[in-house]
Formats: C-alpha cells, structure tokens, sequence
C-alpha cells in the first residue's frame, strides 16, 4: 500500500513538465495547425501547406537543404578527427579541451554571429591578415559560404558532443585486440569505431541537420538578406506580412523532415545500440 502512495507521489513530480509540454509545445503546434489547414475566412484548405512548391519557396528551400546537408558533412568530417585526438589525451586534458570547445557556447548567440561577420567583412579582420601576408583579400562577405560558416561554426558542438560520448563509450580492449590481429588505423575506425559510434553520429546529424535548415538569423546576419533560407520566409510571413497562415502552411511542411530525422534515430535505438561490428 505505502509503495502504491510512493510511486504515486514521485509521479506528482512530473506534473511541472507535463504542464511545460502542454503549455509551450502542443498548444502552439495545434494552433499552427489550424493557421494552416485554414485561409483568412476560416475554411479548410491545403494551399498554405502546398505553397511550399511555390517557385520562389521552393528555391529557398533547396538552398537550405544545401546549407543544412553541407553543414552536416562538414561537422562530422571535422568532429571524428577531434574526437579521436581527445580520446588520446588524458582525462585531465580531455575536460580542459571539451571546456574550449564549448566555451563559445557561453556567448550570446547574436554576438557569435556579429563576430563573424567582422571577421569576414571586406575590411574586416580575415582579410586584413590576408593583406598583411601579401595574399589579396576574399569577397566572402554576404555570401552562402559566409552563411555556411555561421552554421557551422554554431552546431559544431552539437556533433561533437554526442559523437564524443559514443566514442568514449567503446571499450578500449577491443580496439586493441584488431590492432593485435593487424588493423591499421583505418580499418579500426571504419570496422569499429565509426560503427559503435551510430547512436552518437545519428544524435549529432539531427541536431545539426535540423537547426541549420530552420536557421534565419545567421543567413539575415551573414547574408546580408541576399540569400533567403526557408526559416527566413516563414519569418518574413510571420512579422513583416502578417500572414500567420502561409507561414504555418510552411511550417508544417519543414515539420515533415523534422519527423523523418526522429522516426529515423528512434528505429536505430530500438534496433540497439549501434550496429554490429563490420
């Protein structure tokens, strides 16, 4: 009896965030709904959602897709070599160097972005160096790959880390056993490594993927509003033409891949953790 009132208290303790959910994730996912499926009358409609075929969204969107697959690849060929330099080092070493890493974060986000943009203006700090050294100086300023930059100098952390915690997490008698048996490098990383770190890999693609394609501000900043991504649309929608209903017609097209990246992480955990060794 008295176990029935414990569990039934500690399940009290989630009210709070049950609340939380309620309050700031499904109510507004069910009011974006109704903007949606719904024209300024109020009648049912599909054509907010369909809009997204609309040639001039369409491109945006495509140039996000490239934005957000390009940073992806980018953070996950720069996050395994630094991962595995980390795992080298010692415990001690390992904390200041993941401290580094994250400090940025500590920022505000805004004022990361304003740095770069310094950095990479005509007469900014890059290109002063460049002259310095006799190099000329590049035209990168308000550009896709400024904008690429942006991205992927902000959610680099977001693959590191998960890929870090993976990592960790193999056994280093295994490692050592292939490389007794005569693995090189290579083949440990691609026959252990990189197979027992899916889980990781797969947490740090959607929360890279998924931002970097949603991302308005760092294209508004670093673009100049030259480049529109599809966030800077919906955003556009939403405050400068007051059209809650084609902006949440947007919205929840961008939702779809939103579902298809957690649909996809979630079958990986259930079927384990990681795949097999090759």
């Amino acid at each position: 009896m008295s176990k029935g009132v414990t569990v039934n208290k500690r399940s009290w303790l989630s009210a709070p965030y049950a609340v939380w959910i309620i309050g700031f994730t499904l109510i507004p996912m069910i009011v974006i709904f109704q903007y949606a499926l719904t024209d300024k009358s109020g009648a049912f409609t599909l054509d907010n959602v369909g809009a997204l075929l609309d040639p001039i969204h369409l491109k945006a969107l495509v140039f996000s897709l490239e934005i957000a697959v390009g940073c992806t690849v980018i953070c996950i060929l720069l996050a395994y070599p630094l991962v595995l330099a980390l795992k080298r080092l010692n415990l001690g070493r390992q904390g200041f160097a993941m401290f580094v890493l994250i400090l940025p974060m500590w920022m505000n986000f805004i004022l990361r972005i304003l740095a770069w943009q310094m950095i990479l203006s005509s007469n900014g700090i890059l290109n002063l160096i460049l002259q310095k050294l006799g190099m000329g100086s590049l035209n990168i300023a308000n550009s896709g790959i400024a904008i690429m930059i942006g991205v992927v100098y902000d959610y680099f952390p977001y693959m590191v880390l998960p890929i870090y915690n993976a990592v960790m997490e193999i056994d280093e008698d295994v490692i050592e056993a292939a490389k007794d048996l005569g693995a090189g490098s290579v083949t440990v990383f691609g026959k252990i490594i990189l197979p027992l770190s899916v889980p990781g890999l797969l947490s740090g693609i959607v929360m890279v993927f998924v931002p970097s394609m949603t991302s308005f501000v760092v294209s508004d900043i670093l673009g100049g509003g030259k480049l529109q991504l599809i966030g800077n649309i919906i955003e556009q929608e939403f405050t400068k033409s007051a059209n809650w209903h084609l902006g949440s017609g947007l919205s929840v097209s961008l939702m779809v891949f939103v579902l298809i990246s957690m649909a996809f992480t979630m079958k990986n955990d259930a079927e384990g953790k990681g795949s097999a060794i090759w």
